[in-house]
C-alpha cells in the first residue's frame, strides 16, 4: 500500500510512475487529494469549535459566581451545541478516512526505475539465458505422456477425486516430488533460511497484508463459513508472521523458507497451455522470504536471484531470467525477475519462479516496522520473496529434457534424495 503522505506530496510522480504499469491513477490520486483538502477544512472548523468550547467552559463558572445565571445557562447551551458539532466532525473524519482508504488500496506499487515499459509478457526483458537447448530424438514425447507411460502422475484419477488441475502423483513420480522439495529446502537451509511449516489457510487480514486482497480475490479458494482463504503461496502466511511487529534493525534481515501446497483457482484457464503440469489448481512449492532494511533490499534481491539461479543450474536445466515489464509485474511488486526453464518436448519456456522486491508496499499493509538505534520513529521494512522453486513445471522440464530410450535420467544432485538414478 502506497504511503498517503507520499501520494499527497508527490501526486504527479505517482501518476507518472504508474503509467509504466499502464495504470491511470490520475482520478484516484486527485480524489485522495480532494478528500484530504476537505478533511483539512473540517479540521480547521473542528479546532475552532473546540477552542470556543474550551473558552466558554472556563467562563461558565465565573458567570455563575458573578450571579449571571442567565448568561451562564446560555453559555452552557452553546457548549452543548458545540459538543454535538464536534461529534459530527468525528463522524465526518471517519467517513473521509474510509473513502481515502478504499481509494488507497486500489493503487498498485510504484515500479522500480529499472522496470521496462510494456503491456504484457511479450515486452519482458531477457537479462540472462544459460544452457544449450536439448536435442531430443524424434520419438520424444511431452511430460503428460511420459507420466502415463511410467505411471508417475495420474491426471484422470485427479479428475475423479477432485477435478481438473488436481493431479495424483504415484510411485517414482511421488518420490521425485518429495526429492525436489527436500533438495530445495536443504539448499535454502545452507543459505541461512529458517524453515517454517505454515498453515494452508489464512484469515482475511493475512491475505490483505501481502496484497492478495482485494487484487486476487477471484483467484483464491475461499471458505465462506469461517472466512478463510486457501493459500496461493507460502509467501502469505510466512510474511504475515511479521504483521504488526516492530523488529530490531540489528537483526535484519530475517530469512525464512517454507514448503507448502499452493491453491489457485486460475479461473478461465483452458486450452493446450494448461495441459499436464503446465497450470494446476493445486501444486507444491518451496518459498524463500526476507524482511530487509530498505538500504539493503536491492542487494538482497540480487542475492535471492543468485540463490534461484544456483538451483536451476544444479538441476542442469536450460534457463533464462526475465525482468518483468510494467504491464506484467504483479500488483504489489516494485521489481520482479522471472525464471523460465526450457521444456524440450513442448518446445517452449515455462515459468518456474518469480523473485520480487515489494519495498515497503506490503510492510505498510502489514504495519511491519523496525526500530533503528538513534532514530525515534519506527520505519517500514522492505519485504522480498521468491519461488525456490515451484515444482510442476520443473518436473515437466526434467521429465521431457532427460528422456532417453532407456528411461528418464535423474540429475546427479537429486540422486541422494530420490534413491534412484533413472525412471524406467
Amino acid at each position: 500500500m502506497l504511503n498517503l503522505k507520499f501520494i499527497q506530496d508527490n501526486p504527479e510522480l505517482v501518476i507518472e510512475k504508474l503509467k509504466r504499469r499502464n495504470f491511470d491513477a490520475s482520478e484516484i490520486v486527485q480524489n485522495i487529494i480532494d478528500l484530504y483538502s476537505q478533511k483539512n477544512k473540517l479540521q480547521g472548523q473542528a479546532d475552532s469549535a473546540k477552542g470556543e468550547m474550551n473558552k466558554i467552559s472556563k467562563e461558565i463558572g465565573m458567570l455563575f459566581r458573578e450571579g449571571k445565571t442567565e448568561e451562564a445557562n446560555s453559555a452552557k447551551a452553546r457548549t452543548s451545541v458545540l459538543k454535538e458539532s464536534i461529534k459530527q466532525f468525528d463522524v465526518d473524519f471517519a467517513e473521509i478516512e474510509e473513502k481515502v482508504y478504499q481509494l488507497q488500496v486500489q493503487l498498485p506499487n510504484l515500479p522500480h526505475n529499472s522496470v521496462p515499459s510494456g503491456k504484457g509478457e511479450g515486452d519482458n526483458e531477457i537479462v540472462k539465458s544459460v544452457g544449450a537447448l536439448p536435442e531430443l530424438e524424434d520419438s520424444a514425447i511431452p511430460h503428460w505422456e511420459l507420466a502415463k507411460k511410467y505411471n508417475l502422475i495420474d491426471f484422470e484419477l485427479g479428475v475423479k477425486l477432485t477435478g481438473a488441475g488436481f493431479p495424483v502423483y504415484r510411485g517414482k513420480g511421488a518420490q521425485l516430488q518429495r526429492a525436489l522439495i527436500n533438495f530445495f529446502l536443504a539448499e535454502a537451509a545452507k543459505a541461512g533460511y529458517e524453515e517454517i511449516q505454515p498453515p494452508l489457510l489464512v484469515n482475511e487480514a493475512s491475505a490483505f497484508g501481502t496484497g492478495q486482497l482485494p487484487d486476487k480475490e477471484g483467484q483464491m479458494y475461499h471458505d465462506a463459513t469461517d472466512n478463510l482463504y486457501m493459500i496461493p503461496t507460502a509467501e502469505v502466511p510466512v510474511t504475515n508472521i511479521y504483521r504488526n511487529v516492530i523488529l530490531d534493525a540489528k537483526n535484519l534481515p530475517y530469512k525464512n523458507t517454507a514448503y507448502s501446497a499452493c491453491f489457485r483457482r486460475e479461473a478461465g484457464s483452458y486450452g493446450k497451455d494448461v495441459r499436464g503440469l503446465n497450470r494446476l489448481h493445486q501444486f507444491d512449492k518451496v518459498e524463500v522470504v526476507q524482511i530487509a532494511h530498505p538500504d539493503k533490499s536491492y542487494e538482497i534481491l540480487d542475492e535471492m536471484v543468485k540463490h534461484v539461479t544456483s538451483l536451476v543450474e544444479k538441476l542442469e536445466i536450460p534457463y533464462r531470467i526475465l525482468r518483468l515489464c510494467g504491464g506484467d509485474i504483479g500488483f504489489t511488486s516494485a521489481l520482479t525477475f522471472d525464471f523460465e526453464v526450457y521444456s524440450a518436448a513442448q518446445g517452449k519456456w515455462l515459468e518456474v519462479s518469480s523473485v520480487s522486491n515489494f519495498e515497503s508496499f506490503q510492510a505498510n499493509r502489514l504495519k511491519l516496522r523496525f526500530r533503528e538505534e538513534g532514530v525515534k520513529k519506527p520505519q517500514l521494512a522492505h519485504t522480498l520473496n521468491g519461488s525456490a522453486l515451484a515444482l510442476p513445471r520443473i518436473v515437466a522440464a526434467l521429465l521431457e529434457n532427460n528422456q532417453t530410450p532407456k528411461g528418464i535420467k535423474i540429475p546427479k544432485v537429486l540422486i541422494p534424495f530420490t534413491g534412484f538414478e533413472i525412471i524406467d
